[in-house]
């Protein structure tokens, strides 16, 4: 097993393969051996799991959860790392390589011809640039998975991780916290990665429900409102939303009151709740 957090490891087997990093795919290479045992274990790896990895890199987290689960499916774009994962995990028999766009792929049917009779979990270092999309995907496909461990830049896990209703709450959080129940790990230095990015970073898990918080009649309609009140945050919730969909000043007031909000409040006060009651009247 080669120590692939290793600066000299790494330069040597991306040297060996003509490898160059690329800043459109958001490739940093976690150089921190400590980083992935502890979010490997964290992610609930382990005997009867199988685990969707996405953008292994050059395998390093794709070690740590091999060494864990019955099985890894790792979901890699960038075709140039086929050749290095081939090398990286070589000493493995439960991992499996797929080179897909992720946002491409029908989950449902990978998860159900990888994965049978198995628990299944996501563990990701993802790229920042597409933070947000991976991980609405994976909770609106509705996929039989049992929970999400990512690391992402560590503003973006703030407030994913936030309190519905606070003030760094955002539509992702309100996304987010309507499939799932998300939580702080812990932080990762920019230090911790080949080549440094210029912000930290931070593991948080998403513990996904199995049935959602509460029965809407159009989840659709739902994340419209959400999106349509945080559109404009500096705006009143009545401006917001009048704006962002069109409609008129006086139609959204009344539709505000009738949902028990008030129509001067910001859409970081609202609850779950609140936005379940607009939606439904939209």
């Amino acid at each position: 097993m080669k120590k692939l957090s290793d600066i000299g490891t790494i330069k040597e087997i991306l040297s060996r393969h003509g490898f160059n990093f690329s800043k459109g795919l958001g490739q940093n290479f976690l150089i921190n051996p400590s980083v992935c045992p502890k979010m490997a274990e964290l992610s609930s790896a382990g005997e009867g799991v199988g685990v969707i990895e996405i953008g292994p890199g050059i395998g390093v987290l794709t070690q740590e959860l091999c060494e864990r689960a019955d099985k890894v499916v790792a979901v890699e774009i960038d075709q140039r790392l086929i050749p290095v994962l081939e090398e990286t995990l070589g000493d493995y028999d439960n991992i499996k390589v797929i080179n897909e766009d992720v946002m491409k792929l029908d989950l449902n049917e990978l998860i159900e011809n990888e994965f049978k009779g198995m628990k299944v979990v996501v563990c990701a270092n993802l790229p920042y640039y597409i933070t947000s999309p991976v991980i609405m995907k994976l909770l609106e496909d509705k996929l039989p998975i049992e929970s999400i461990t990512v690391m992402v830049q560590k503003e973006a896990a703030r407030r994913i991780c936030a309190e519905v209703g606070s003030r760094e709450s955002g539509a992702v959080t309100v996304a987010v916290n309507f499939y799932s129940k998300p939580e702080m790990l812990f932080s990762v230095s920019a230090g911790s990665f080949m080549p440094a990015p210029k912000v930290d970073s931070a593991v948080m898990k998403l513990n996904v429900y199995k049935e959602p918080l509460f029965e809407l009649e159009d989840d659709k309609k739902f994340f419209t409102a959400v999106k349509a009140a945080f559109a404009q945050r500096r705006k009143t919730v009545l401006n917001s939303i009048s704006s962002s969909l069109g409609l008129e000043k006086s139609a959204v007031n009344e539709l505000l009151l009738d949902s028990g909000v008030n129509p001067q409040s910001r859409a970081e006060k609202l609850s779950m709740e609140d936005f379940a009651e607009i939606s439904k009247r939209i």
